[in-house]
């Protein structure tokens, strides 16, 4: 696997190889989701890059950029026994050079929810993304499921800005006990990574609900918020029923529904999602 650090070393690289490229953007700190998307890359593509870089634009005032869990020497075994056939792992001046000053706003679909209570955290997301996908040029890029607005605001970029990389999105990869995997469960205490499984219950509830015949956006919020109300670590930030495609909240019957939560477990921020079909 090449380990590159500059924008011209991974350029290089992408005019030499032969074949399609499968590109894996990354923060580090690796779990099973993320080598998810490897192995999904690695069957779709002649080649496979991941980039791993923690992108402080994406980041607000108060969150948690200088604690961010950082393991290079880990990621970087992780990814070569995965079969990455490149890691970029830039520094934040490669990226972001004195004077650069461009930025995307991605429009609707990253105005709420999380663009609503984190601002300016999807203009860092859309505008990093669309700079890695510029350098390396690959064929499709992976993210998962679990950041599903993300995973809209990547696709309206691309789709709006005719980039020429299909955008795939894989499924969330969860713990035995239904936690989904993120590099933030990390902060969890026992105690705490104990009553997290009733993020992973709440959504249960309402997909219940739904399977019984419920289609009534505000009930299957209720089902959701009952679960959670009875976890006294749980603290909620929002719990919706949206449309998948524009994230707006659903009051009335839909068929097709994407549950979102996002929940505090003592001071760690977790998000999760359902599709329901």
């Amino acid at each position: 696997m090449k380990f590159a650090t500059t924008v011209a070393e991974v350029r290089r690289w992408r005019r030499d190889v032969r074949g399609s490229v499968g590109l894996v953007p990354t923060m580090g700190a690796l779990h099973a989701g993320h080598l998810s998307l490897v192995h999904a890359a690695r069957r779709e593509n002649d080649r496979v890059a991941a980039t791993l870089f923690v992108n402080p634009t994406q980041f607000g005032p108060a969150e948690d950029l200088a604690r961010y869990p950082r393991e290079l020497d880990r990621d970087r075994r992780l990814l070569e026994e995965a079969g990455c056939d490149l890691l970029f792992a830039p520094t934040v001046a490669e990226m972001y050079p004195p004077g650069a000053e461009t930025t995307i706003d991605v429009g609707s679909v990253a105005a709420r929810l999380e663009g609503e209570r984190r601002p300016g955290h999807f203009r860092g997301v859309a505008t990093v993304v669309m700079k890695l996908l510029q350098i390396a040029a690959p064929d499709r890029a992976y993210f998962g499921e679990k950041d599903a607005q993300q995973l809209a605001v990547v696709r309206r970029m691309a789709a709006d800005l005719d980039v020429p990389v299909e955008i795939r999105g894989c499924p969330i990869v969860r713990e035995p006990d239904g936690l989904a995997m993120s590099s933030r469960n990390a902060y969890l205490s026992p105690e705490e990574r104990k009553a997290a499984v009733v993020i992973s219950r709440a959504l249960d509830a309402a997909e219940r609900c739904w399977r019984d015949g419920e289609r009534r956006g505000l009930a299957l919020r209720d089902a959701m918020r009952r679960v959670l109300a009875a976890e006294p670590r749980a603290h909620v930030d929002y719990t919706v029923v949206a449309d998948a495609a524009t994230f707006l909240e659903l009051a009335e019957p839909s068929d097709t529904v994407l549950l979102l939560l996002a929940v505090r477990i003592g001071a760690t921020r977790l998000i999760d999602n359902r599709r329901l079909e």
